[in-house]
């Protein structure tokens, strides 16, 4: 028998020219179900979907321990044709069951997505998460038809309501080169919030022997947790360069970074995938460990007016470290935190809260 559903699909309206979604947004759609004949059917129902899911393979030997973890934040079902209860008017056979005839039908729907501090939509190499609507047909005799949208939800939080995060922060560094370069080399970083930019200077003492160049990287890191493991990939954002510094010289030198306007938020609302970034601020000295400073720094959703057409940008930030206290709790953010000094240990991931900066992957913190 030739199946009598010649398509089948969900979607949903943007709200806004960005197309994007945040917690307490009011979202509307539709089913479309096109039928070649008349179909019976059990139920057609459509559901909303939050959720993050981890996962990765590490090696031990011969042995290999898949790692996997999942996070759910709601799940919302209506039907919109359920035995005699559905909203639409429906022919109806002699035997009882709900037919539908031929030809092309739309069904509206609306939800209203929860108003949770809900983390903001992620796809990493370990995990996700997403936010989706998944439409179900159920007909006799027939497997059941699905379809599926995405849809981009983003956490818009407020510089203005956390002063700390426009605070300018500052870090000192003294160091003594080693083997093939003699002297010591030292900085004094200060860093604030200015435009769209991060305004870094820096007083360098070159009491070397070599030449120094000041560089600045600002980086990404990507953390995944699963049953007490964490799994940590860095991506570089940008990379810049200084002039050179000559040996027995000191020089305060002062540069802006432009956080590129494509830059995805922080995710730090989620406890499974921790997305944070860090301005790397370091000496380059040839034969010798470069000394260095890191900054944490926090993007957020650039806030805009609902009749603006500027496409979607995260080009907002702040500066400091993120204390999580679970998808019930507030937030806070700190000046200066330990994650610019020596690394700690994180705690149990039972009793996961604040992770600092760790060294050891890839190098990086």
């Amino acid at each position: 028998m030739a199946n009598s559903v010649k398509s089948f699909s969900v979607g949903y309206n943007p709200i806004n020219k960005s197309d994007i979604f945040t917690s307490g947004d009011r979202l509307t759609g539709q089913i479309t179900l096109e039928l070649a004949s008349i179909s019976k059917i059990y139920s057609l129902s459509v559901k909303l979907k939050g959720k993050a899911e981890v996962k990765w393979t590490e090696n031990y030997g011969k042995t290999s321990v898949t790692y996997h973890n999942k996070e759910k934040y709601f799940s919302i079902k209506q039907f919109l044709i359920q035995e005699d209860h559905g909203k639409f008017t429906l022919l109806h056979c002699i035997s009882g069951n709900i037919t539908v005839g031929p030809g092309c039908h739309v069904y509206p729907f609306t939800f209203q997505i929860p108003a949770q501090y809900l983390p903001s939509s992620f796809k990493g190499s370990h995990g996700k998460i997403l936010y989706s609507l998944e439409a179900n047909l159920s007909r006799p005799m027939k497997l059941d038809s699905k379809a599926k949208a995405k849809f981009t939800l983003v956490h818009k939080g407020n510089l203005n309501s956390d002063p700390s995060l426009m605070a300018p922060q500052q870090n000192i560094i003294d160091k003594k080169m080693k083997l093939f370069t003699s002297g010591t080399v030292g900085m004094d970083v200060n860093i604030a919030r200015t435009g769209e930019g991060i305004k870094v200077v820096a007083s360098i003492q070159n009491k070397s022997s070599r030449d120094i160049k000041p560089k600045y990287c600002l980086y990404k890191k990507i953390s995944y947790f699963a049953k007490g493991k964490r799994r940590v990939e860095t991506i570089d954002i940008l990379k810049e360069v200084g002039e050179a510094i000559p040996p027995s010289a000191g020089q305060t030198v002062t540069r802006t970074i432009t956080v590129p306007p494509t830059t995805c938020v922080s995710i730090l609302n989620c406890k499974i995938i921790k997305t944070e970034y860090r301005l790397r601020v370091y000496l380059d000295v040839k034969y010798a460990s470069d000394p260095e400073i890191k900054f944490p720094i926090v993007v957020l959703h650039a806030l805009q007016e609902p009749d603006e057409e500027q496409p979607p940008v995260y080009s907002d930030f702040g500066f400091g470290a993120f204390v999580n206290s679970g998808m019930a709790g507030g937030t806070s953010f700190l000046q200066n935190p330990a994650a610019s000094g020596p690394s700690a240990p994180p705690p149990p991931y039972s009793t996961y809260g604040m992770y600092p900066s760790l060294t050891g992957f890839d190098g990086k913190s």
